[in-house]
């Protein structure tokens, strides 16, 4: 039944010929305000009073899930305080979350620690009447482990539109500890809920439901809020809202592109199919709640606010008021949540760090906002959209392959007897036997070890890149079948320092030791001009062995079922140093630096010269079985570019990263440099140096052999259905989880404030695009940002440059300028 102040609202709206009523809160909507302005015809934007069970009774609406399969956590409802309290003690799984069945403020949950806790909130509930009537029926409900993420959607009755998957902060303090509130922050879109995710919610969850409605003669108009738990076994609803969630929806909408109104009008007609609503691309928000002394259980009212309109005239910044009041010309805190400032940017790091920063600028006396809105979703958000590329870091992978299908057709040309295979394999091949010899197939190598030198001569440690260069070389001949017979190696440099030559050797006698080869020979090549001081480059050849009926990889035998072997890297090995300098100089790190991924208290450039694992010793005596198939070594372009070497087209791989560790050193890169998954895949080992392809039958056998090296079974070949022959299932989820420990140390990094600076030019701006360049490059970490341009002549190529870079401009033809920041 409708209050005074409802039947108020329908008067109005009717006499003022209202065409769209939006309902925000829970409680009209429960009370039935849509149900009265429906029977006015007023389109009305918001469900009538039936259809608001699935909010305002929790009881009811977990039963209509039930009804209608829709996916959610195990449940009871109880009036008895006896029979729930009897219930939390003997159910056959953790029945820790106890709910007031009514409405209370979103603060009527509770996620309890253990049983006696559990207990104590059923006798606050049935017995204290904390919540009053909404209380009066408890729903106690299975403990779901995972990611809450909140998916909101425009509804017509019978067509249903997701939004953006956002997430909320229902916890009070930082790393969710305290009370339950009713939102702390929220962000948007939400990178936990992958695509695949989202499209079974859409259909499992929000069709299903309205699908359900449709079934009971209920008509669903308005948004439908599914507050969901990404459990192990999928998205599962924790509770729907029948309205746009606060404070989801601050971060939500900032991002659509499509006319709201619009949409809300379809919604009310019927017609929300014939909308195409679009989203801002290449945008995130992030919205931070302030909330006043003693929030959640009390709140202070009638502090003075000051920083709202500093906050409100930044771009892309939004302050949204919640419990705010207007005293003696003065905004005044007038409850629990008193505002939300919002941020926006294309990377969610610095939307959460900017917004993070405008609440240092907002202050009243008590003000407590949470400093880690956002980070659970900073680590998938950087694997899945990340910019930095090895291309971006100076090398480019697919120039590099287009590169070598110039090369084929002028090898070929040189071609004499003896000659197999072609370029792009692990190894030149050459037949003894057709060269006249009787002898087994030669296998020869040669490689370097990139630029990995640099941090080698910037920390003046030069005893390991040696065994990285023959690691490199005896690995790629062991991908053919092949035992290293001798090595060679090229040393070059400017002018020759003893003492530091004397010490690659050593590396490159040890790398041989280790490989079992001999070290027959060198080049020492001192050019003047053409090193500076300090610095040398090497090369390393390397010469193997294979019988010809054991000669590698048998890619014709390699078929779906058979098993991967991983051998463990140690760490970055020899590739993917281009992208390794790059992070480090976004980062503003120097090699000699402790490493925050070290265990062993190493600086970043100890750790990063981890030399590379030689894997001969252990590989040999498993190839001689004529067990493996294959072996691929994991060297520039990652997994995703060397797997595919030793596979015949009609087959993939499937990698589970839950089967292998992957190093920290790894995690640290993707999140400083704000790398993605899949150049993460195609760019470094991820911790894998090798793998191994076996049949089912042999991998005991195998694995035996080469479990000395750390080796494990982390995958299966399987027929390949399109381009991709290289699946990597789980890294994303064991990256984010690895990179969590050092969101908060980029987070800070964004949030050290830039001066402000204003430039005036007269002309074609020539050196106003050098302070552009400098200031917008990370690597150059400036401290500045250029804001505003201002020119005293019009329409001249200084201003395009700053428009052309986002900067905003004016035009003065005044000679008094004045200027504040």
């Amino acid at each position: 039944m409708c209050t005074r102040i409802e039947t108020d609202i329908v008067k109005f709206c009717k006499d003022s010929q209202v065409s769209l009523v939006a309902i925000g809160p829970e409680d009209p909507l429960a009370t039935g305000l849509a149900d009265a302005l429906t029977a006015e015809k007023i389109n009305t934007f918001g469900p009538e009073k039936n259809a608001a069970q699935i909010e305002s009774n929790k009881d009811w609406a977990k039963a209509f899930m039930d009804r209608h399969n829709v996916p959610t956590a195990r449940w009871k409802s109880f009036s008895s305080p006896q029979e729930a309290k009897k219930f939390i003690n003997n159910a056959p799984y953790a029945a820790l979350v106890v709910k007031a069945s009514g409405l209370a403020a979103g603060k009527g949950v509770v996620v309890a620690k253990n049983t006696n806790e559990a207990c104590d909130a059923i006798d606050d509930m049935l017995t204290g009447k904390k919540f009053g009537a909404a209380g009066d029926t408890v729903v106690v409900e299975e403990l779901l482990q995972g990611e809450e993420v909140s998916v909101l959607a425009f509804c017509d009755g019978n067509t249903v539109v997701p939004m953006l998957p956002a997430q909320d902060h229902k916890r009070i303090f930082d790393n969710d500890l305290g009370p339950n509130t009713g939102g702390m922050g929220a962000y948007c879109p939400c990178p936990l809920l992958d695509s695949e995710q989202l499209k079974y919610v859409q259909k499992e969850v929000l069709e299903r439901t309205v699908q359900g409605f449709k079934k009971e003669n209920i008509k669903f108009v308005g948004v439908l809020y599914a507050g969901l738990m990404l459990t192990k076994d999928g998205p599962k609803v924790l509770e729907f809202n029948c309205r746009f969630g606060d404070p989801e929806t601050e971060v939500i909408l900032p991002l659509l592109a499509s006319d709201l109104y619009d949409i809300m009008t379809a919604c009310c007609e019927g017609t929300l199919s014939s909308q195409r609503i679009q989203w801002k691309e290449n945008l995130t928000a992030v919205g931070v709640v302030i909330a006043s002394r003693g929030y959640p259980e009390t709140s202070s009212k009638g502090q003075v606010i000051t920083g709202i309109e500093k906050v409100s005239a930044m771009h892309n910044h939004v302050v949204f008021h919640c419990g705010t009041a207007l005293k003696d010309d003065n905004i005044v805190t007038n409850g629990g949540r008193v505002l939300i400032a919002v941020a926006l940017a294309p990377e969610l790091v610095i939307a959460a760090a900017k917004a993070t920063n405008a609440c240092k600028v907002i202050n009243f006396d008590g003000a407590q906002y949470r400093r880690d809105i956002a980070h659970k979703g900073i680590a998938k958000s950087i694997l899945g959209s990340g910019k930095l590329t090895y291309k971006h870091s100076g090398v480019d992978i697919s120039a590099g392959n287009e590169l070598v299908t110039h090369i084929k057709p002028a090898a070929k040309s040189t071609s004499i007897p003896g000659v197999m295979g072609g370029l792009g394999g692990f190894g030149g091949l050459f037949d003894t036997a057709a060269a006249g010899y009787k002898d087994p197939l030669l296998v020869s190598g040669t490689d370097g070890v990139g630029t990995k030198l640099k941090i080698a001569q910037e920390m003046g440690i030069h005893d390991t890149i040696g065994i990285d260069l023959v690691a490199m070389c005896v690995n790629d001949v062991l991908a053919h079948g092949a035992e290293p017979l001798f090595f060679l190696d090229y040393f070059a440099c400017g002018s020759l320092d003893i003492q530091t030559a004397k010490q690659v050797v050593s590396g490159i006698a040890e790398g041989c030791r280790q490989a079992g080869c001999s070290l027959i020979g060198g080049e020492t090549a001192e050019m003047p001009d053409m090193y500076p001081p300090g610095e040398y480059d090497l090369a390393g050849f390397a010469v193997g062995a294979v019988e010809r009926t054991q000669l590698m990889p048998h890619i014709a035998q390699i078929k779906p079922g058979d098993v991967l072997i991983a051998l463990p890297s140690s760490g970055v090995h020899s590739n993917g140093f281009s992208m390794v300098r790059k992070v480090m100089k976004l980062a503003g790190v120097s090699y000699k630096q402790k490493s925050p991924f070290s265990k062993d208290n190493k600086s970043f450039g100890e750790e990063l010269l981890a030399p590379t694992k030689i894997y001969v010793k252990a590989v040999i005596p498993a190839v001689k079985t004529g067990k493996v198939k294959a072996f691929a070594h994991i060297t520039g372009g990652g997994l995703l570019e060397n797997v595919p070497r030793i596979l015949p087209d009609e087959v993939a791989v499937r990698l589970d990263a839950t089967k292998w560790i992957i190093p920290h050193v790894f995690s640290w890169l993707a999140t400083a440099g704000g790398i993605n998954a899949t150049e993460l895949l195609r760019t470094f080992n991820c911790g894998v140096g090798g793998i191994l392809v076996v049949k089912s039958a042999d991998v005991d056998e195998v694995l035996g052999l080469v479990r000395s090296q750390g080796a494990t079974v982390v995958g299966e070949v399987i027929a390949r259905k399109g381009e991709e022959q290289v699946f990597v299932p789980n890294f994303t989820e064991v990256m984010a989880g690895l990179m969590r420990v050092h969101v908060p140390g980029i987070v800070e990094k964004h949030m050290i404030q830039k001066k402000k600076v204003g430039v005036l030019i007269s002309g074609s701006g020539t050196n106003l695009q050098a302070l552009i360049d400098a200031t917008q490059d990370p690597t150059q970490h400036i401290g500045a940002e250029i804001v505003l341009v201002i020119s005293n002549k019009p329409d001249v190529e200084g201003l395009r440059r700053a428009e052309r870079a986002n900067i905003p401009t004016k035009a003065s033809l005044k000679t008094k300028i004045h200027l504040q920041c």
